[in-house]
């Protein structure tokens, strides 16, 4: 970033102090999407935003409270069409039903339309924070995302196996860069069900069957789950911006506007962005705009993702960007690892489809997992702040400059 009077000391490292404030202030905040804590956590990072000199306010917007309640609907009727094609009449409709039960499925996880969503539920207020500092009156915009509800529990997130796995075999785990597709057997077991009553084959849709009756269960398990506390997903995310906005109001820059946005309803699978680029990404020039999203920093090993798919892997827009991000860890001696691809979903994947030039900085421990991801462990004493302030500091050393990059 450059300066506006002198050029600042780069990667700036907030004081662990600092970061552990912003998580410990919020987390005792029981922050679910769509809630009160909601809420009240983004009027608390409103205010420490606006402390740090930045314009800030709370925007209201709406979006559907919970995927493991549609998504257990969905797979208990999976599950029925199941149950009809095991018998002799009325395979055709458990065919085209479970049919369009996976394509239901494949579209809400994929962040498509979400028409069973809209069919079969209302929405519910989340709130954005949206705040800006730097030059105003920039041509070119830094957009730094984060997200500030917390996530639930449930039995799907234990993640004994794949511990069990990295220590059994690290070699291969250790060449795997790509993450396990939880999503694929949800989606295929009503395919499965579809496809066995098209051709009278039992055993696949038994198979199929087993498959709905499996993930009704763990969707119906994560819907009545308690709310994880959330310091790892993602107060350190919200600590960045805390951070990088105090950093900003000591070293101004010039030539650059930078938004500090902290979504809602993330943990709905991408509630709250997907109304903030409604209203905002009209106003925003994708060649003059870059999007960097601060996604569970807090894990020991900060890595660059290059992209994400629950289904499909999409790789973001723009690598040129993501090379950019790298050789800034670069200077301020931050370790990046890079070429890892998340199954999840971000925050990142709408800009990413909107065009913009789209990074997401993760974290992960030496088992290849985001630490106590979605578990009641996640709490402040268990975050790595050394992580979560290199990720603070790879940014503070961005060079946005004129002539020297270009989103294309």
């Amino acid at each position: 970033m450059a300066a506006r009077q002198s050029a600042p000391s780069p990667g700036t490292r907030p004081p662990e102090a600092a970061l552990r404030d912003t998580v410990e202030a919020l987390v005792a905040i029981d922050r679910p999407p769509n809630s009160p804590g909601e809420r009240e956590a983004a009027e608390w990072i409103a205010a420490r935003l606006q402390r740090a000199e930045c314009s800030a306010s709370i925007e209201e917007e709406t979006s559907y409270e919970s995927y493991a309640r549609p998504l257990a609907g969905l797979s208990a009727l999976g599950a029925a069409a199941g149950l009809i094609a095991l018998g002799r009449r009325g395979r055709a409709a458990a065919a085209v039903a479970a049919g369009a039960v996976a394509a239901a499925m494949a579209d809400d996880i994929s962040n498509g339309p979400r028409l069973f969503r809209r069919a079969t539920m209302s929405q519910k207020p989340t709130w954005n924070v949206v705040a800006q500092t730097g030059d105003p009156d920039a041509a070119r915009t830094l957009l730094l995302l984060a997200h500030h509800d917390a996530a639930p529990t449930g039995l799907a997130f234990d993640q004994t196996l794949q511990r069990w796995l990295a220590e059994a075999f690290p070699g291969i785990v250790e060449r795997i860069d790509t993450g396990i597709p939880q999503w694929w057997p949800v989606v295929a077991s009503p395919a499965l069900v579809a496809l066995g009553a098209a051709t009278a084959r039992r055993g696949l849709a038994i198979a199929g069957l087993a498959g709905c009756v499996l993930a009704t269960a763990a969707f119906a398990d994560i819907a009545r789950s308690p709310i994880t506390p959330g310091a790892n997903d993602n107060l350190s995310g919200v600590a960045c911006l805390v951070a990088i906005a105090h950093a900003l109001r000591e070293q101004p820059v010039s030539g650059l506007r930078v938004l500090l946005v902290s979504c809602g309803s993330e943990e709905t699978l991408q509630g709250g962005i997907r109304s903030f680029a409604a209203r905002h990404f009209p106003g925003l020039d994708r060649e003059r705009t870059w999007v960097l999203n601060f996604d569970t920093v807090g894990s020991p090993e900060l890595i660059l993702l290059e992209g994400e798919g629950p289904l499909v892997m999409e790789d973001y827009h723009a690598r040129s960007f993501r090379d950019l991000v790298a050789r800034a860890a670069e200077r301020v001696d931050v370790p990046l690892r890079r070429g890892m691809r998340a199954r999840s979903s971000t925050d990142s994947v709408i800009p990413s489809r909107a065009g913009y030039p789209t990074a997401t900085l993760a974290s992960m421990d030496r088992h290849k997992a985001l630490s106590n991801y979605h578990q009641m462990t996640d709490t402040p004493e268990n975050l790595d702040y050394g992580t979560v302030a290199s990720a603070v500091a790879v940014v503070t050393t961005l060079k946005l400059e004129p002539g020297k990059y270009r989103s294309r």
